[in-house]
């Protein structure tokens, strides 16, 4: 292994390390037993017992030069465990923040610099953007909801929405699920027009300085455009991300605290509150099963004091009905992995991500269920794209967000002929508006 000349200096390095008291480790190997890094092809002689011991001792180059902070998922497994309370994922989150950016593996540092440069990882232009939900917006409308579109810096909305650049890219039906919701409950919201990246890939490469930039953006936008709410990201990443973000926000100056919401919180609350219905009946004959994704379970848990285990199920059993609802082993904040965290799903080590999910094809295995639902996007993705391809036979299920489900589930509540309109003469403005500022371009 050659040496790696660390992106800060050794002494800073020392001090940051101190401080997350890595010297604590008492060498017992409870991270390990709960890591999916050993036995996984390429990664022999590699665990967390055994980067921590080599961190106490001085070593740590060795560490941040091997592949060891990269394929680590960041699941947080081995810090929910730990007898002495050190907080593992951060330490292995701070050596890849040590490596030198021209050695972060795959694309995302050109993620980084893509979101920091255009607003979004991956540098669409504002009037493609705009053109995308013209289009989609255009097409739901036709398809089932008359009258909608898609607000774009409206002022004095009651909810600002981030959007995920890959389903702004290509994945154009995903949208649409959350669009659906958003019209049928008849909600206040708005999308940004610049800076409005959901994922946080400042926090894949170890860069808090990113996930604070990002973080202060969202912060900026509700105060200009005059926001109720946030609606925190789904995707796992991203979620946590930007609640980290807005912690180290509010710390600096309380003035920065702003009002969110995560999406379990809204979703349930539209369903307690009657703003939309649902009829389980769709659903009749399928079970299901809801995977606890890490970074909205235990890693919340362990750094904001609740993780969201018990919501996500209660939506899912208003959808799908209690008696259809089955249980992976383990389960909530001892649930393993999907093995797509941390940034493993772009990066370039697919056979090692795979190898990290083969403990969640035995639970999905075990437990049987016909439909796996999840919470988080490159949760979706490894569980529908990747695990099939390096476990064939073996994922005998359907792969659905909870908020597709609640979709699905919803019963439609049409809008009258004067919200129609409405929408229809807001819709009109909105276009004319960008247009005029794209000079014809949208």
């Amino acid at each position: 292994m050659e040496p790696l000349e660390l992106a800060v200096a050794s002494s800073e390095l020392r001090d940051r390390l101190q401080a997350l008291d890595v010297r604590s480790c008492l060498g017992c190997g409870a991270c390990a037993s709960g890591c999916p890094i050993p036995g996984t092809p390429g990664m022999e002689g590699f665990d967390p017992r055994v980067a921590v011991r080599l961190i106490a001792m001085g070593r740590e180059a060795e560490v941040a030069a091997s592949a060891f902070p990269w394929v680590c998922t960041s699941c947080g497994r081995c810090s929910h465990v730990c007898p002495m309370g050190i907080d593992l994922t951060a330490v292995f989150s701070l050596l890849r923040g040590l490596v030198p950016r021209s050695k972060v593996p795959g694309t995302l540092e050109k993620g980084v610099s893509s979101v920091l440069e255009t607003g979004n990882t991956l540098a669409i232009p504002l009037e493609d953007f705009l053109d995308t939900l013209s289009d989609i917006g255009g097409e739901l409308a036709e398809e089932e909801c008359p009258g909608f579109y898609v607000p774009v810096d409206q002022p004095g909305a009651d909810l600002l929405v981030f959007l995920n650049s890959k389903e702004v890219f290509g994945d154009f039906d995903d949208l649409k699920w959350w669009w659906r919701i958003f019209y049928n409950a008849r909600e206040h919201w708005t999308v940004p027009s610049r800076n409005w990246e959901a994922e946080d890939w400042g926090l894949f490469t170890g860069n808090p300085d990113v996930s604070l930039v990002l973080a202060r953006r969202k912060l900026d936008l509700m105060r200009s455009l005059g926001a109720a709410r946030l609606l925190i990201p789904d995707c796992g990443g991203g979620s946590y991300g930007c609640r980290m973000g807005l912690k180290t926000c509010a710390l600096e100056d309380p003035s920065h605290q702003v009002d969110s919401q995560y999406f379990y919180d809204y979703l349930l609350g539209l369903i307690d509150s009657g703003r939309i219905r649902l009829d389980p009946t769709r659903n009749a004959g399928r079970t299901f099963v809801w995977h606890d994704a890490c970074k909205h379970g235990r890693e919340l848990e362990r750094h904001f004091g609740k993780g969201y285990y018990d919501e996500p199920r209660a939506i899912l059993a208003h959808c799908v009905g209690a008696q259809n609802v089955v249980a992976m082993t383990p389960d909530r904040a001892n649930n393993y992995c999907c093995g797509a965290g941390g940034g493993n799903w772009p990066m370039p080590f697919e056979k090692e991500s795979a190898a990290h999910g083969r403990f969640k094809v035995a639970q999905l295995e075990a437990c049987r269920a016909d439909v796996v639902v999840v919470g988080c996007a490159n949760c979706r993705d490894q569980l529908q794209k990747r695990l099939p391809r390096f476990f064939p036979g073996r994922c005998n299920y359907e792969v659905k967000y909870l908020w597709q489900l609640v979709a699905e589930t919803m019963i439609a509540t049409p809008w009258t002929p004067a919200e129609v309109e409405a929408a229809t003469e807001r819709s009109r403005l909105q276009h004319q508006h960008f247009e005029a500022e794209l000079d014809g371009g949208f």
